[in-house]
């Protein structure tokens, strides 16, 4: 038992007047093994199958990241009074520091707080679409400085958390399971209105991921400048991947105005040539 104690107590290096020994070693690898397994048990109890039934996955995750910084924050402490830092002193004698750091790090801290809103606020959540800055993305992760997404290409985007609570951001899943959405398409002066009318209601109905069909509407906006404005509304769930549907309904409606004659106008313009006294011509 001799042995052991002086083992442990046995010391590696020093640094000051802080020594570290194999004790103080073990206790600090023990704490961190420690801190993984029970980090490792809560989130098998949150992530259970039952608690998907009453709590959205979004939520899930976001107690777990709360609930993760805390207990690694509480493990660091406990590592450093294991150490032989006395935290009272340490804390005081970096205040001026802390000041320094603080202002150099302000964007940081701001991202740091902004990560904290989003966990504990949880209006954004893991596996929301939104739209930042016009690019339409789905939350992958929420951490404390920075969140990750993946947009429409798959490519995988870092987003400073500041962005998201200071910036305007559309949410698209807190709308209801079906969002609404349209095709714009203008057809030449002259064409059949109605016929217009039933084949861009014909192309909608013919794709699969159209919701509520019943729902599908189409306007005569305007009188444009080369054509007539019309309006494809419909809704869908499919929201992430709503591109790709509205590409598959946009070539329905070009195989379909192929077949009944209607065509789509390029952009015109008349030009007018007119003769001065002199017998030369100016445009107008």
């Amino acid at each position: 038992m001799n042995k052991v104690i002086e083992f442990l107590e046995y010391e590696i290096f020093k640094i000051g007047s802080f020594s570290f020994t194999f004790g103080k070693i073990t206790s600090t690898l023990i704490t961190i093994l420690i801190t993984i397994f029970l980090l490792w048990l809560i989130k098998k109890a949150i992530f259970r199958k039952k608690s998907f039934l009453s709590i959205d996955k979004g939520n899930l995750y976001s107690l777990f990241q709360i609930i993760k910084y805390l207990v690694w924050i509480i493990s660091s402490l406990i590592i450093l009074e294991t150490l032989g830092f006395k935290l009272n002193v340490l804390l005081a004698g970096s205040a001026a520091l802390l000041v320094g750091v603080g202002l150099g790090l302000q964007n940081t801290f701001n991202n740091f707080v902004s990560g904290i809103i989003l966990l504990f606020e949880r209006s954004i959540k893991v596996g929301d679409i939104l739209e930042i800055d016009g690019d339409v993305v789905k939350m992958e992760r929420i951490g404390l400085r920075t969140s990750s997404a993946k947009n429409r290409d798959d490519i995988i985007i870092i987003i400073p958390n500041s962005l998201i609570t200071s910036n305007k951001v559309i949410n698209w899943s807190h709308q209801s399971d079906k969002t609404r959405f349209k095709i714009c398409v203008g057809v030449a002066y002259g064409s059949d209105v109605e016929l217009v009318t039933k084949v861009l209601k014909e192309s909608a109905l013919e794709s699969r991921d159209i919701t509520d069909k019943d729902s599908i509407l189409v306007r005569f906006v305007n009188f444009g400048s080369s054509s007539l404005d019309f309006e494809l509304l419909f809704f869908s769930r499919n929201i992430f991947r709503i591109e790709n549907l509205k590409s598959d309904i946009r070539m329905l409606i070009n195989k379909k105005f192929i077949e009944n004659n209607i065509s789509i106008p390029f952009p015109q313009m008349d030009v007018h040539f007119k003769s001065d006294a002199t017998g030369h011509f100016s445009k107008k």
